[in-house]
């Protein structure tokens, strides 16, 4: 990686954000333009020192999921994500594909939202940014990984989960998820659905008798749907 520009980068990236455009509501007047070093590293899921480490050009190569967390906290444009990327030597996601990067003017809308919890999810559910009041009533979702960062696999596999659904709409829930998931199976076509599908397949008998159900999809044409 390029350890100087992508410090130069980050920096300048950094001062260029206003605290209000990420909903920040500061008394005091700042010194400085911009955000504090911590205050992009707690939106981003890391390390103030870490953080810091990488503005001074003297960190180890930061991740892809790390770098997906600073296009967030930094409000990056799509070029400006795939830039960073380069810099920090990985290849950029594939526009082509299904992307996880999540508009500055999305994550604007998602700050204002102070009154009720909202979160933005992909359409196999799961979850890209929440707002505090989402964080405090679900959890952090945004730091799980591998399956578990699906909703869909989380109802199929930790009943535990569903006990904010009364017993007797459960299994209505199950066949919408399940429709849910291969709608967007046939929209993707790529290996991380495929994978999900495929794990779920293997994990949840559950989720084997709700892939022949016939509910459609809630947020899909249900035509999208195999036979």
């Amino acid at each position: 990686m390029d350890s100087g520009p992508l410090s130069h980068f980050l920096r300048v990236s950094r001062e260029a954000l206003t605290p209000a455009a990420v909903g920040i509501v500061s008394a005091t007047r700042r010194r400085t333009p911009g955000l504090r070093r911590e205050e992009v590293a707690t939106r981003a899921g890391i390390s103030t020192d870490y953080y810091t480490r990488l503005e001074q050009a003297r960190a180890p190569q930061p991740t892809p999921s790390v770098l997906r967390g600073l296009t967030r906290a930094l409000r990056l444009t799509l070029d400006e994500r795939d830039h960073l990327f380069r810099l920090a030597g990985h290849t950029p996601p594939d526009h082509l594909l299904a992307d996880d990067h999540v508009s500055p003017v999305l994550l604007s809308l998602l700050d204002r939202l102070h009154d009720m919890p909202a979160q933005i999810m992909t359409d196999l559910g799961e979850v890209l940014a929440q707002n505090t009041l989402a964080t405090a009533v679900f959890g952090d979702h945004t730091r799980l990984d591998g399956p578990d960062r699906s909703a869909v696999y989380r109802w199929f596999t930790s009943p535990e989960l569903r006990a904010a659904y009364p017993p007797e709409d459960q299994a209505q829930e199950s066949r919408m998820l399940a429709a849910d998931l291969r709608a967007a199976l046939v929209r993707r076509g790529d290996a991380r659905a495929r994978a999900l599908v495929d794990t779920l397949l293997q994990n949840s008998p559950e989720f084997s008798r709700c892939s022949g159900c016939s509910a459609p999809a809630r947020t899909t044409d249900s035509r999208l749907l195999p036979k």
